[in-house]
Parts: structure tokens; sequence; C-alpha cells
């Protein structure tokens, strides 16, 4: 068994192991763990930036990856505490963003301005519990290449958005996104599809 399956499998070693890698009721690493381990365990491509007033809550037990000539810019809020965060080469991570793993952004993908996207969610239903002290849920986010994601959305848990597909602002995405297709509204909505015949993008 490797030591990862073992601090797993232990409750009271995953307890100490937490807290040695993350203060109390807190989302985001230690100094230490920033300075010292990350660097050594995640991959950044060449020539990516991660601006200086970005959160980077990045833990070392799960990936984040940084593909070539990416940009992650001010004001984001990157967290890969319940799930890998991979992020493509050439990719645009806007100001204000909130990306929450598990996720997959691909290559060429822009992400305009304040986008949530979480993979996170939290249950709820027993009623004689508090909420936060309910079980943390997931379920993956990917959005393909050549994606434009406008500003204002927010792309819910679970959702694919297919290759060279846009979302418009202030949309939010419940369901999947096909391949070359233009989503808008709450809840978001196909209202056009790219017609490789007449090689134009069609109203739905």
């Amino acid at each position: 068994m490797s030591v990862k399956d073992t601090i797993k499998n232990n409750p009271k070693i995953k307890k100490l192991v937490h807290r040695m890698l993350i203060p109390k009721d807190e989302a985001r690493p230690r100094e230490w763990v920033k300075l010292l381990v990350n660097p050594f365990i995640h991959r950044v491509g060449k020539g990516a930036i991660v601006r200086s007033r970005t959160r980077m809550d990045v833990l070392p037990f799960n990936k984040f990856e940084l593909g070539s000539k990416a940009v992650i810019e001010d004001f984001c809020t990157i967290n890969n505490g319940v799930g890998d965060v991979l992020i493509g080469s050439n990719t645009l991570i806007g100001m204000g963003n909130v990306i929450i793993g598990p996720i997959t952004i691909g290559n060429n993908v822009i992400l305009a301005q304040n986008i949530v996207a979480s993979g996170l969610n939290h249950e709820y239903r027993d009623i004689d519990t508090p909420i936060h002290q309910q079980p943390i849920l997931t379920a993956p986010i990917t959005i393909e290449d050549d994606c434009w994601i406008a500003a204002n959305s927010v792309i819910t848990a679970g959702v694919t958005i297919g290759k060279h597909s846009v979302v418009a602002a202030g949309s939010v995405v419940t369901k999947d996104v096909p391949p070359y297709s233009v989503a808008a509204g709450n809840p978001a909505k196909i209202i056009k599809r790219y017609d490789f015949e007449q090689k134009d993008w069609v109203r739905v």
C-alpha cells in the first residue's frame, strides 16, 4: 500500500496530515506548503503566468496543472482541495474567476471575468444536521478546447461544455453543452449550433 493510500485509509493520520497542511477551519494551505511543497508537486508549463493577486488554495494531495502560456489573472481563486484542477495551454482565466475542482479546462479556452465553475456541492437533505457538517459532493466539470465562457457565468458541477462552444454572459449552465454550440440564459439553453454543411451558425 502506498503512503498516500495509508493516509487516506487511516482517519487519525489523515486528520493529522490535513491539519499540518491546512489551518483549522480554512481552505487555503499553510505558507510552507506553498513555498516548499507545491512547486515540486504541481506542473506549470513554460511561459504560464499566475498573477500575484490570485488566491491559490492549491494542496499537494490533488493535482494542479497549468499548461504552457496559460494565464490566471488577478483576483481569482483556484482550489483543488476536493478535486484536481487541470488547465490547458494558451488558456486565459480572467479576473475574478472562482475555479473549484474537480475540473478540466482544455487548450485555447477563454474564461472572461467573474465566472464561477465549481465541481463541489454540499449535501443538505438531513434537516437535523447543519449543512456545513454534511458530506461534500463532487462531480467533475469539463470545458473542452477552444471554448469561450463570457462574463458572470456559472458552471455547475457535473457539466461538460463541448469543443468550440460559447456560453453567453450571465448564463447558469446546469446541463451539458454539445460541441459547436452557443448556450444562453438561466438555466442555459442552446440557442445556436454550427452547421457544417451550411458553414454557418444556425439558430435552434
